[in-house]
């Protein structure tokens, strides 16, 4: 099986594992009590919510094609790198986002880029915007007291993978880890490849720059998620803002460190389980809680999956499709930055 029809397998699996989460959280928040309650939904915000969700992309595209220029692939054109960085969108819904590899090889085809070069720009994504997203909830954090040891845990990880893979340390571990063992020690030239990549992305200036889009790109579907509790009738204050941007914050890195398909059923529970355990009682019941967590994971994660697959589909880039002749497998002059 060529690497996009694997790709496929696990996509439709996620895609049932999400309709089967649905499901369930419609059941428990009751059907008709639900539908009573999302008829109540100021739906005028729809539009500036999923704008709110187009911004967050469109400044991950940005990191995403500053990225390409520091493994040396800046001459991608925007077109095709806009239209690569969308497709890998649809590929959240599998297992660790581990599709996201998918850009790599779309890139590969438009340029002939290795793959060692290129994959590490997933993690690089996947570590700043994990550092981003510590960063805003920790108002909410501070505040509310609850889930401070699971997002320390991921924090303190976040550093172990910027040590690991932007020291000299790091790549004497790495180096001498590959060539001692049997199933790599041939390819110790890939291992160099990917780690030499790695710290380009994550050397000071690149992580910065990184993490401060982050943290404004994130920034804008937590205040999406703050529009959807207001829609449901939370007062606009400050305070719901914070909740807002910690709840999201957490259940994003929550869902991300279960490894299932866009963190399914983690994320969403802890959405919901987060704005019952964190708002005074009275103020918002499980029915309600249910329907933020269904308004948000559509404008946020569907939303996403379904752009994703219409970029794989007006690119011609199908799931399934021979994958071309490997590239050259030297590393691309990537420069430091």
């Amino acid at each position: 099986m060529t690497i996009l029809g694997d790709l496929r397998g696990k996509l439709l699996i996620g895609l049932g594992v999400g309709v089967a989460v649905v499901l369930a959280l419609i059941v428990v928040g009751d059907a008709q009590e639900l539908w009573r309650t999302l008829e109540t939904f100021r739906w005028e915000f729809i539009p500036l919510i999923l704008g709110l969700t187009v911004l967050n992309y469109a400044l991950r595209f940005v990191k995403w094609h500053y990225y390409l220029g520091l493994i040396g692939a800046a001459g991608v054109g925007l077109r095709a790198s806009l239209s690569i960085f969308l497709s890998g969108l649809t590929m959240a819904m599998t297992p660790g986002k581990v599709g996201e590899l998918l850009k790599s090889v779309l890139l590969r085809r438009a340029t002939g880029t290795p793959l060692s070069v290129s994959a590490p720009i997933v993690m690089a994504e996947r570590l700043t915007d994990g550092v981003a997203l510590l960063f805003l909830s920790a108002g909410g954090l501070v505040l509310y007291r609850v889930g401070a040891p699971v997002l320390a845990l991921i924090g303190v990880l976040a550093v172990l993978v910027v040590v690991v893979c932007a020291t000299e340390f790091g790549r004497n571990l790495v180096l001498g880890g590959a060539r001692r063992a049997p199933f790599v020690r041939s390819r110790t030239e890939h291992v160099a490849a990917l780690y030499d990549s790695s710290r380009n992305l994550l050397a000071p200036r690149p992580l910065a720059v990184g993490v401060g889009l982050g943290i404004v790109s994130w920034a804008g579907e937590c205040a999406a998620f703050f529009l959807v509790l207001v829609g449901l009738g939370q007062p606009p204050t400050l305070r719901l803002l914070l909740l807002a941007a910690f709840v999201l914050g957490a259940s994003t890195l929550i869902g991300s460190a279960s490894l299932l398909p866009g963190g399914l059923g983690v994320a969403d529970a802890t959405v919901a389980g987060l704005l019952l355990l964190t708002l005074p009682p009275g103020e918002m019941d499980s029915t309600q809680a249910v329907a933020a967590t269904l308004l948000i994971r559509f404008c946020t994660l569907w939303f996403g999956v379904a752009v994703g697959l219409a970029a794989l589909i007006l690119s011609g880039a199908r799931l399934g499709a021979d994958d071309p002749s490997p590239a050259p497998d030297a590393a691309r002059g990537g420069r430091a930055a």
